[in-house]
């Protein structure tokens, strides 16, 4: 996908999400790190211009959460409102009240279904969101856990050997897949 055809269909899961939600009054945004957070910046942009409101993102690192790599310590879990911060959530300062909210979860590419788990588990140690609602740029299928996104940019038919990649820079975004 090429930055033009990401913007499109981002611009397209915007609108999904502001239809779904009938505007965005509830909806709180968080973005996976790394490239999760860049997506969930560039569609909450997209959702701001739709409803002439500013959508505030918030960063999650489920580093701790993974069932898959090293266990981390516990101020190295859960959510951040800092890119690159440490994953802990200020006890009232900077914390965002998901209690009965809707939660937008992004991520780029959604693969066994792994990061989401690990995603969900972070989301509820915090509060008790109304929905969890799960956007992804790419799907490419290959899952290890029953996760399906409510919202797909496109659904592409890979390997599992296969690598894809989303390129984000300051403006945009890129997709490539690589044999």
């Amino acid at each position: 996908m090429t930055e033009r055809q990401v913007d499109q269909t981002l611009n397209r899961l915007a609108c999904e999400v502001v239809e779904r939600n009938r505007g965005i009054r509830n909806v709180i945004v968080f973005g996976i790190l790394r490239a999760g957070a860049k997506i969930a910046r560039l569609v909450a942009n997209q959702i701001g211009s739709i409803e002439g409101v500013t959508v505030s993102v918030h960063d999650l690192d489920i580093t701790a959460f993974r069932d898959d790599t090293r266990r981390a310590s516990n101020t190295e879990r859960g959510l951040s409102s800092v890119p690159g911060g440490t994953g802990e959530i200020p006890a009232v300062i900077g914390s965002p009240d998901i209690t009965d909210r809707d939660v937008l979860l992004v991520d780029d590419v959604l693969y066994t279904g792994r990061t989401i788990r690990a995603a969900l588990d972070a989301i509820v140690r915090y509060g008790r969101p109304r929905t969890i609602q799960l956007m992804v740029l790419l799907d490419r299928g290959h899952r290890e856990y029953p996760i399906q996104p409510d919202y797909v940019g496109r659904t592409i038919v890979t390997k599992a050997s296969d690598r894809v990649e989303v390129v984000t820079n300051g403006k945009g975004s890129s997709v490539f897949v690589e044999d």
